[in-house]
């Protein structure tokens, strides 16, 4: 069940929306996961298909430079996938603390 302060977790771990980025995880952890929608396909008149994910693992300290914060990335073909990648590499980083 979610609670008030995070309305959408996955697996335990928030999820955060903002136009084709995806935050997956607490920025009070160590790591965070971004996913960026990159390619759409329309499925119906309503319904849009992420076609192309870019999956990153970063680190959420703000004193390192954007490209110093990227630890893993990979590109998945479906949201599905990406979310799949995105839980197993956030459930590692924060287990090896």
């Amino acid at each position: 069940m979610a609670d008030q302060k995070y309305p959408l977790v996955y697996k335990g771990h928030p999820l955060r929306r903002k136009e084709n980025l995806i935050y997956y995880g607490s920025m009070a952890d160590k790591y965070i996961i971004m996913l960026q929608v990159m390619d759409r396909k329309k499925v119906d008149d309503d319904l849009n298909l992420s076609t192309k994910v870019l999956v990153q693992l970063q680190f959420t300290d703000p004193d390192l430079k954007s490209r110093d914060r990227v630890v893993k990335r990979t590109e998945k073909s479906s949201l599905y996938a990406a979310m799949d990648v995105a839980a197993v590499w956030l459930d590692r980083a924060l287990a090896n603390k």
